[in-house]
């Protein structure tokens, strides 16, 4: 008997990955029925990771009101673990650029306090361990409004909270951590962070990420010089040192701020989601892997989900198959990579519309083309 593990990200806009999983594993059945299959939905730590997270442990969506980038009240959610124990948090489900209006985009207000409210929720639900994900964001604040809203007083030069916003990180004199969560100091928080940016300079969160969050140049040089001088209180109060640690420019600084506020752990995101997942030992118990996601090119190999897993289940010396609703030309550089075996869904030219929509029922025939596959002798 053949033990075939499944282990598929989202196709984007279109199936989730449990979905992906469970449509394989319905054509694979059809021709190879003895077969052990597991299914193991897979994520990168960015969109999408809160639900797989959660099919594969068998957990729930929280609902709940929290603040958005402008302060605006607004419902968002979060994940819990089968086991109650682990909460995983997309930090652009509350203080994500997708919330905003083009016209809305403005680092220098824009605040992660909705953030910080997501966390206070899980640890209210007895979670003590968090998976936040911090792709996405509308703001450039270092994490004050997420540390805000988890206790944390911001003060000026008369002892007075300053603003929300990136724009107001140069009117901090003092950082008052006594008022913090004491919860945090039991809560184990892995940060997914694929990034490489430090807090501040021309690599930093400003100049890198600011325009796109709405900062003109004048604007991208007063933000940079705020996280300058917060990197500085930080080091001079609490005597951690931020500023050119790799990821801390992630999220407009809130890799700096999980860091420097609540000890934080910065990891590359396939690497949180496969340790929450067991997906080494999924591995070690599988004798073939097939994963796969939405699109599979040559950039598949930095940090994606179907590389993550090749390359894992090639260090026990596992077929791996890749599966692609599109394989770009240069995909084929994955052979190089771990890959035994790359098929796209598609069956004939169709139109994007069409081929979103025909998506499960591609996908169950691919996995009986795979199935029919396994089961030639040479």
């Amino acid at each position: 008997m053949m033990n075939i593990l499944v282990a598929p990200d989202s196709f984007k806009d279109c199936m989730r990955a449990i979905e992906v999983a469970e449509a394989l594993s319905l054509g694979l059945r059809k021709v190879i029925p003895e077969a052990e299959i597991r299914m193991l939905p897979m994520a990168d730590g960015g969109e999408g990771t809160v639900e797989s997270l959660i099919d594969a442990t068998g957990g729930e969506i929280v609902d709940l009101q929290v603040h958005d980038p402008l302060m605006r009240t607004i419902t968002s959610f979060y994940g819990i673990s089968g086991d109650a124990s682990t909460a995983v948090i997309e930090m652009a489900a509350a203080s994500g650029l997708e919330l905003l209006e083009s016209g809305e985009r403005n680092p220098w207000i824009t605040s992660t306090f909705g953030t910080g409210e997501l966390i206070h929720q899980a640890l209210e639900r007895g979670c003590r361990r968090i998976l936040l994900g911090i792709g996405g964001s509308a703001t450039n604040d270092a994490g004050m409004g997420m540390a805000s809203a988890l206790g944390v007083r911001f003060l000026d030069g008369q002892g007075k909270l300053v603003s929300q916003g990136g724009g107001a990180l140069g009117d901090v004199k003092q950082i008052s951590m006594e008022g913090l969560d004491p919860r945090i100091a039991d809560t184990e928080i892995m940060v997914a962070c694929d990034v490489t940016n430090p807090l501040s300079g021309p690599q930093g969160a400003s100049f890198v990420y600011g325009p796109q969050k709405g900062a003109d140049r004048e604007m991208v040089e007063g933000l940079d010089k705020n996280l300058s001088h917060l990197a500085w209180v930080i080091s001079e109060q609490l005597e951690k040192e931020v500023d050119v640690v790799p990821g801390a420019g992630a999220a407009g600084g809130l890799g700096a701020g999980l860091m420097a506020f609540l000890g934080a752990r910065l990891v590359k995101g396939f690497d949180m989601v496969a340790e929450t997942v067991f997906l080494e030992e999924a591995i070690q118990w599988a004798d073939l892997v097939i994963t796969g996601e939405g699109k599979m090119d040559s950039q598949t190999r930095f940090g994606k989900t179907p590389f993550g897993v090749a390359q894992m289940a090639k260090t026990y010396g596992k077929p791996v198959i890749g599966v692609a609703g599109t394989l770009e030309e240069d995909a084929m550089d994955l052979y190089k990579e771990g890959f035994d075996l790359l098929l796209s869904i598609q069956e004939k030219p169709i139109g994007l519309e069409a081929a979103l929509e025909d998506a499960p029922h591609l996908l169950e025939r691919t996995g009986e083309r795979i199935g029919r596959m396994l089961g030639i002798r040479l």
